[in-house]
C-alpha cells in the first residue's frame, strides 16, 4: 500500500514538472518572438534613419554647392564694385580740375572788371577836366573878343581926336603888350589842352584794348559754355536718336530706359529665367542694343549698359536685394550668350545691379507692385556725372 502511494506522488511530480517545463518553453518562445519582432522594428527604424541621413547629406551637399556659387557671384560683384569706385574717383578728379579752371576764369574776369571800373572812373575825371578847360578857353576867347573890341574903339577914338602919333603909338604898344600877354597865356592853355587831349587819347586807346580783351574773354567763355552745353545735351540727343531708330516697336522711357515686367521673365520669388521668355527677351534686347551700338555717333559716347533688377516692397530689404541682384545677373548671363553680345563685344559694357525696392512705382500715392517688379536696361554716358555737375555750376553762375 505504501509503494502504490509513492508511485502516485512520483507521477504527479513529473506531470507538474512537465507542465512547468512546457510553460517555461512557451514563455521562452514568446520571449524569442518578442525579441525577433523588436529586432525587425528596430531594423526598419534604422533603415528609415539611414535614408533620412542620406537625404540630409544630399541636401547639405546641394546647400554647400549653392553657397559656393553665391560666394563666387559675391566675389565677382565685389570686383565690379571696386572698378566702379575707381571710375568714380577718376571722375571726381576731373570735376575738381574743372572747378579749379572755372575758379581761375572767374578770378581773371573779376580782376578785369576791377581794372575796367578804375579806368572808367579815371575817364570820368578826365572828361570833367576837359569840360573845365573848355569853359576856361571859352572865357579866354570871350576876353580876347572884348579886348579886340576895345582896341577898335581906341583906334576910332584916336582917329577922331587926332591925338599925336607918339601918344597913339604908346597907347597901341601898351595894348599890343597886353594882347601879347593874353595871347601867350592862351597859347599855354592851348598847349596844356593838347597835352590833356593826348593823355585822354592814350587812356581811350587803353580802354579800347581792355574792352577788346574783355569781349574776347566773354566770347571765349560763351564758346566754352556752348561746348559744355553741347556735351551735356548728348544724352537728350541719344534718346531722340534711340526713339527714332526703334519707332513704336519698343517702348522706351523718356530717360532712354527699356523696362520689362518680371512676371514675364521669372516665377514669383525665383531668379531662374523662364524658357518661354527668352525669345521675347532676345528680340527686345537685340533691337535696343542695335539702336545704341549700331549708330557710330551714339556708340562713341556710351560708357556702360546697366541691367537693373527691381522688386516690390513685399518681404525684407536684404531678401529683395539678393533676389533683384540674382535676377539682373541671370538676365545678363543669358544675354551675354547671344550673337548681338559678341558682335558688339558687350562684355566691356554690360553690368548687373540689384535695387531691391528702392525705386518702386507709385501711382496715386499707392505702390503698383506689379509695375515695381521689373528689369530695366539703361545706358550711361562717358563722364556723365561730370557733365551734370558742370551744367549745374553754369546755371548757378547765370
Amino acid at each position: 500500500m505504501f509503494k502504490r502511494k509513492s508511485s502516485s506522488n512520483d507521477s504527479n511530480f513529473w506531470i507538474s514538472y512537465a507542465d512547468l517545463m512546457a510553460g517555461l518553453l512557451f514563455v521562452f518562445i514568446l520571449l524569442i518572438g518578442a525579441i525577433i519582432s523588436k529586432s525587425t522594428i528596430l531594423r526598419q527604424h534604422l533603415q528609415k534613419k539611414e535614408q533620412a541621413l542620406e537625404k540630409t547629406s544630399q541636401d547639405l551637399n546641394k546647400t554647400a554647392l549653392a553657397l559656393q556659387q553665391q560666394a563666387n557671384r559675391v566675389s565677382k560683384q565685389n570686383i565690379i564694385i571696386q572698378k566702379q569706385i575707381a571710375t568714380i574717383k577718376l571722375k571726381e578728379d576731373e570735376i575738381n580740375q574743372l572747378k579749379v579752371l572755372l575758379a581761375q576764369r572767374n578770378s581773371e574776369l573779376n580782376s578785369t572788371k576791377e581794372v575796367l571800373a578804375v579806368t572808367k572812373d579815371a575817364l570820368e575825371l578826365k572828361e570833367n577836366e576837359i569840360k573845365r578847360l573848355n569853359q576856361l578857353l571859352l572865357a579866354r576867347n570871350s576876353k580876347i573878343d572884348k579886348l579886340n573890341g576895345k582896341v577898335i574903339i581906341l583906334q576910332n577914338l584916336l582917329e577922331e581926336t587926332n591925338t599925336t602919333l607918339l601918344d597913339k603909338d604908346k597907347i597901341i604898344d601898351e595894348y599890343r603888350e597886353k594882347v601879347l600877354v593874353l595871347s601867350n597865356s592862351l597859347t599855354k592853355k592851348s598847349d596844356e589842352l593838347n597835352i590833356t587831349q593826348a593823355k585822354l587819347q592814350k587812356l581811350l586807346t587803353a580802354l579800347d584794348e581792355k574792352q577788346s580783351k574783355y569781349e574776347d574773354l566773354l566770347q571765349e567763355l560763351q564758346s566754352k559754355r556752348e561746348k559744355i552745353k553741347y556735351l551735356t545735351g548728348i544724352h537728350l540727343r541719344i534718346i531722340d536718336e534711340l526713339k527714332k531708330t526703334l519707332g513704336n516697336s519698343v517702348n522706351v522711357t523718356k530717360d532712354g530706359a527699356l523696362k520689362l515686367n518680371s512676371k514675364i521673365l521669372f516665377a514669383k520669388g525665383s531668379s531662374k529665367l523662364k524658357e518661354d521668355a527668352k525669345a521675347q527677351l532676345k528680340e527686345l534686347f537685340t533691337k535696343y542694343i542695335s539702336a545704341l551700338m549700331g549708330n557710330a555717333a551714339i556708340k562713341k559716347n556710351i560708357d556702360r549698359i546697366v541691367i537693373e533688377g527691381h522688386t516690390d516692397s513685399d518681404g525684407g530689404y536684404l531678401y529683395n536685394l539678393k533676389l533683384s541682384q540674382e535676377r539682373a545677373l541671370s538676365v545678363m548671363n543669358y544675354l551675354s550668350t547671344l550673337p548681338i553680345a559678341k558682335k558688339y563685344s558687350l562684355e566691356k559694357y554690360l553690368t548687373a545691379s540689384g535695387r531691391s525696392y528702392l525705386d518702386r512705382v507709385i501711382k496715386d500715392g499707392v505702390e503698383d507692385k506689379e509695375a515695381s517688379r521689373r528689369i530695366e536696361f539703361k545706358f550711361r554716358l562717358k563722364n556723365q556725372n561730370a557733365f551734370y555737375e558742370i551744367e549745374k555750376i553754369l546755371d548757378e553762375d547765370r
